[in-house]
């Protein structure tokens, strides 16, 4: 596992680790979606399958891209490959599955500029309309020259004029307006001079829409972007004074990041209809910052192409000159290690015009991404521990989290852990021999990214490793996240320990102590 750094946004890539790799199973009790590619219309999405080879790409290209994915030891989730408006190969990783949702993280970015490209499309505002114009009631009592300056524009651009960048994990925890926390950041910058990436500039733009629309960005895409791409089910988090973050917040499937770059590669044409204005969608496959790898919140990548991209690598390429996308999602902490080899497959995988059938070569693709899986079968294991602790107790220590209690209570093939903190209890159901699908509410604030929904799904299992020691994996299977908790028994005592495969911050909790009550 990765050390704990500090994850700096401003910049192209990111890299991360995978627990497992080759060898990984199917998880006995749960349905795996990855599917294989098989000409028609998909029920799920609504977008049309054709084999690769009649795309001009061999099914043993897009092989070799997955088999140097595994082989560098990275954790995908999911992959989609588009080409000429046809959807030429897919898979899930399970427990992720096609109709699953999963965090976009920054990549709500792109998605946000959409909506704000249209409100300039429908004359709401312009491109260089100053941001303190829009808020006239929340402005500090003292306006410098900077933020008086300040446009929609470099808003866009990333190029406020702040020193700092402003993550989106600091501001969740600000329950105040975020307008008003916006224009208390020195500008110490001239507008337009410099490059500082910031959800903050985002999160001002979801709220300009919000304020000349008088509703939320959601809101306002839904009948002008996500209905007519067919894009239903997605959940977008909403701050204080009713605003979507802008920045991150988004929640939707593998295929709807997949439909945004397609949208993209078609010139914001979908089914005909004129979505985004190609004037926008030429200005953001080009740079538009001195620095020259990034745009309109979209990043400029190698070969002509451009990219959304979220923490943790959930990414949606756009391949311009061959009418191609590749979405992926997953828990990769930086790119680094991804986009080099996205890089080396494609585009040299497009080839021009069709391609004779591989069959041999489709059906070992097709076997593959029907047997993706992320998490290792588990031993059905016991300790003599099982009949002292089962439906006891144990209060904890004082400890920074805030932690009361926790409790397990084992029932055959299964045990419910339970937690007790300032949030209330909460509980997770884990397999013994087996992972078992559910729901939590448990507390994963520090050790996700800030982020702390009501109810999250989680897909849990757990052995023990020793007749002391008991360990839970907790997957959240509409997040990046899964976390792996060690509780050690020593006769009335119990040590908890809690990490994460990813984070922006710390990897792992410190131990909190629990006596038997």
């Amino acid at each position: 596992m990765e050390t704990a750094d500090t994850f700096s946004l401003s910049r192209r890539r990111f890299t991360g680790s995978m627990l497992g790799g080759a060898g990984l199973i199917a998880l006995p009790g749960l349905a795996a979606c990855a599917r294989a590619v098989t000409p028609g219309v998909s029920p799920i999405d609504g977008l049309p399958r054709a084999r690769p080879e009649a795309h001009g790409v061999d099914p043993q290209a897009i092989l070799a891209f997955l088999d140097e994915v595994r082989g560098a030891g990275l954790e995908l989730h999911s992959f989609m490959l588009s080409r000429g408006g046809d959807v030429i190969s897919e898979g899930w990783w399970t427990p992720y599955r096609a109709d699953r949702p999963h965090m976009m993280h920054s990549l709500t970015k792109s998605v946000a500029v959409s909506g704000v490209a249209i409100a300039m499309q429908e004359g709401l505002f312009g491109i260089d309309d100053k941001v303190a114009s829009f808020f006239p009631d929340e402005l500090p009592p003292t306006v410098s020259e900077n933020l008086a300056a300040m446009t929609v524009r470099d808003l866009l651009t990333m190029r406020t004029g702040h020193a700092e960048e402003i993550s989106g994990s600091v501001w969740r925890q600000i329950k105040t307006s975020w307008v008003a926390e916006f224009f208390k950041v020195p500008v110490v910058h001239k507008p337009g001079t410099r490059f500082v990436y910031s959800s903050a500039a985002s999160f001002m733009l979801s709220a300009i829409v919000t304020k000349v629309t008088g509703q939320t960005l959601r809101d306002y895409m839904e009948p002008r972007f996500f209905k007519p791409l067919g894009i239903t089910g997605l959940s977008w988090d909403v701050g204080p004074g009713g605003i979507n973050p802008g920045g991150n917040g988004l929640t939707w499937k593998t295929a709807d990041a997949l439909k945004l770059g397609m949208l993209y590669a078609q010139k914001g044409r979908w089914n005909g209809q004129q979505i985004l204005s190609p004037a926008w969608v030429e200005a953001v496959s080009k740079p538009q910052v001195a620095e020259g790898e990034y745009s309109y919140q979209w990043w400029i990548g190698a070969n002509n192409t451009y990219y959304a991209v979220g923490l943790f690598t959930q990414m949606s390429i756009v391949f311009p000159d061959h009418d191609a996308v590749l979405a992926v999602t997953g828990a990769i902490r930086k790119s680094e290690m991804l986009s080099p080899i996205v890089d080396k497959h494609f585009p040299a995988a497009f080839a021009a015009g069709s391609l004779s059938p591989n069959d041999a070569g489709y059906a070992a693709l097709t076997g593959r991404t029907r047997n993706l899986s992320l998490l290792p079968a588990l031993p059905a294991t016991t300790s003599p521990m099982v009949a002292r602790i089962s439906g006891k107790a144990f209060k904890a220590s004082e400890n920074a989290d805030g932690i009361e209690s926790f409790g397990f209570t084992f029932e055959g093939d299964r045990c419910r852990f339970t937690m007790r903190d300032g949030r209330g209890e909460h509980s997770v159901d884990v397999g013994i021999g087996r992972w078992i699908e559910g729901e939590t509410s448990m507390t994963g604030n520090k050790l996700h990214h800030q982020y702390q929904p009501d109810s999250m799904v989680v897909v849990a299992g757990g052995r023990w490793t020793a007749p002391d020691t008991f360990e839970m994996i907790w997957q959240f299977a509409e997040t990046a996240f899964r976390d792996t908790v060690v509780c050690r028994f020593d006769g009335d005592t119990m040590t908890f320990d809690r990490s994460v495969n990813v984070n922006s911050a710390a990897m792992s909790l410190p131990t909190v102590r629990s006596t038997l009550g």
